[in-house]
């Protein structure tokens, strides 16, 4: 009987332990960025000083990771501080009312050995919609890499209608990440070939 018992307890157990070996990876910040760019008379290029990003996976499979990216919108560096001031502004980013810039991915889709889609819901300025980030994967098998790529949105279409005094810009906006990150414990992802 305390076989038959002690059986049926292992039997409980270790599905819960299976389920608890998922690749678990750390983005490090150190090496990574998150820049935009749009189109302007004048340069307007930037980067986010400060920002957090998690990348998740409940299985091997890497169609099933989600990336989870928050911004602080008030850490925006142009490089000049009129400009930093206008995209803080009401106008742009609305720092005051809404302070953080996420995308948090809904689904992974591998489009080639190491080219992926990964559509999710891009929100500023409280507004929120859905947008794709697409990038490329290096240093899959290895246990560290990166995430390079480019997501565009129309800025009005999130209510940034205003322009920039003597400054002429175009309404799309690319933002380019650049996040690297190691596999911390857990297996490695899988990829189709």
């Amino acid at each position: 009987m305390r076989l038959a018992i002690l059986c049926l307890a292992a039997s409980a157990l270790l599905p819960s332990l299976s389920r608890a070996q998922v690749p678990t990876f750390v983005i490090t910040q150190e090496n990574s960025t998150i820049t935009f760019h749009v189109k302007a008379s004048v340069d307007l290029t930037g980067k986010f000083e400060k920002w957090t990003a998690t990348l998740k996976f409940p299985s091997t499979d890497v169609t099933t990771g989600v990336l989870d990216v928050q911004i602080q919108a008030a850490s925006v560096n142009t490089g000049s501080g009129m400009k930093d001031g206008k995209l803080k502004s009401k106008d742009f980013f609305n720092v005051e009312q809404d302070p953080l810039i996420t995308f948090r991915s809904t689904k992974v889709v591998q489009t080639g050995p190491e080219t992926f889609d990964m559509p999710g819901t891009f929100t500023i300025r409280g507004v929120s919609k859905p947008e794709t980030l697409t990038f490329t994967a290096e240093g899959k098998g290895t246990g560290a890499g990166s995430i390079k790529g480019t997501m565009a949105f129309d800025r009005k279409e999130f209510g940034m209608n205003s322009g920039i005094p003597f400054i002429k810009i175009a309404d799309r906006v690319e933002v380019t990440v650049d996040l690297h990150g190691k596999r911390v414990s857990g297996p490695p992802l899988v990829f189709k070939q």
